[in-house]
């Protein structure tokens, strides 16, 4: 087995363990799945009654629900059983019927060329280990006149910062590859033929001792994590805008919704 070959096996099972283990506290933060956290996606991809969608990487399948309630049908694929078992419930829950789940490779997708109106991605790219290979197969599918939508947190463009805020997010989430500049994400529409793409940028705001309460760190060492956030706050050494207020460590990721539309 070759060295890539074996960083890509290591790697899917660091992500089957993660969001095998994150799967329902995943599902539920509110954070990340609020009305108007999933109301950005769909207003990027300026969605239709008449669209056929697509959420790649879908995990509990919260940006796919928000679709399929403006689209004519909507679908999304995980890599991840435990996370399609989530997308299930809340499909059950929200009695919707336009929705179809798909286990599968984002790099590989089983869907014909042009085939989707909108194709979607959202908090996925930093566990990807070739994000250009994963963004060439959301714009193969999608439809000429069709819109990609990209969104991710990114890490700041200082690149001391940067390296330590993906030392920490490794050290927190094992499964995480990197996370990427602003200018990373954004310079991929050009290089996959796409125009610029417009912006919407926002944070994830956390408390520190919550967000390790629901992180599985390397070695369990949640511990160890918390000291990690709580030390950033002098200088702010992990870009997050670390404060500390009333005892509580405060800290956000800042991410980024990216939206073109494929040429005709």
């Amino acid at each position: 087995m070759t060295s890539h070959a074996q960083d890509a096996a290591t790697h899917a099972a660091d992500i089957a363990y993660q969001f095998t283990a994150q799967a329902a506290s995943f599902a539920a933060a509110p954070e990340l799945h609020s009305e108007a956290a999933l109301a950005a996606m769909v207003n990027a991809a300026q969605a239709t009654a008449n669209d056929l969608s697509l959420d790649v990487a879908c995990g509990p399948g919260t940006v796919a629900a928000a679709f399929a309630r403006h689209v004519n049908r909507a679908h999304g694929i995980d890599a991840t059983p435990a996370m399609l078992e989530q997308a299930q419930a809340l499909t059950a829950h929200e009695q919707l019927t336009n929705i179809t789940w798909h286990q599968g490779d984002a790099t590989a997708l089983p869907f014909t060329d042009d085939c989707f109106d909108i194709v979607t991605c959202r908090f996925a790219f930093h566990h990807m280990l070739s994000p250009a290979s994963v963004f060439a197969e959301m714009v193969r599918v999608t439809k000429p006149g069709g819109r990609v939508v990209l969104s991710d947190a990114v890490c700041s463009d200082d690149s001391v910062k940067a390296t330590a805020f993906n030392a920490m997010e490794r050290f927190r989430d094992p499964s995480t590859v990197e996370f990427r500049t602003f200018g990373f994400l954004k310079a991929l529409f050009a290089q996959h033929g796409l125009p610029e793409p417009a912006l919407t940028t926002f944070r994830v705001p956390y408390e520190a001792t919550q967000f390790v309460a629901r992180s599985f760190p390397a070695n369990d060492d949640r511990a160890g994590l918390l000291k990690v956030l709580e030390d950033s706050v002098d200088g702010d050494t992990l870009g997050m805008g670390s404060r500390r207020e009333n005892g509580k460590v405060f800290l956000a990721f800042n991410a980024v919704i990216l939206a073109a539309t494929k040429p005709a």
